[in-house]
């Protein structure tokens, strides 16, 4: 507030104002998971606003939903690298013993809550897909 950065002070507004409503909704104190997914769903948003206001020619619009991205994935937890990410899929494939695509929903269930906030999960699907493929 007092370096005048009312973008960013409107981003954490903002996302406040989302943590705070789900906690009333639910009636409940989010803990650090269900706030980092808090985060994540308005990182999605903004991306997804992101791609509209440029496929409508709004470039003004996309750059300042950008720079809300940017605000917000400071209240994300540090990215896992995509080997580190390789490493878990494999240990998740390996202990619910899953044989082919078919149990994918038993992998992405053990990784979601392993690596939620940590990895996008639509990589992360990808990758089990192709550790489930029959060889």
């Amino acid at each position: 507030m007092r370096a005048r950065e009312t973008d960013r002070l409107g981003t954490i507004r903002l996302l406040l104002a989302a943590i705070k409503q789900r906690e009333v909704d639910e009636r409940i104190e989010l803990d650090d998971a269900a706030v980092t997914a808090v985060v994540e769903k308005l990182i999605k948003q903004r991306k997804d606003s992101i791609s509209q206001f440029e496929a409508a020619g709004r470039q003004d619009l996309a750059d300042k939903e950008k720079a809300e991205v940017v605000v917000l994935q400071v209240y994300m937890p540090a990215a896992m690298s995509d080997a580190e990410v390789a490493a878990e899929v494999q240990k998740a494939v390996s202990e619910t013993g899953a044989a082919g695509p078919q149990d994918m929903g038993k992998v992405m269930a053990v990784l979601k809550g392993r690596l939620a906030g940590r990895a996008d999960m639509t990589a992360v699907s990808g990758l089990v897909k192709a550790a489930l493929a029959p060889k």
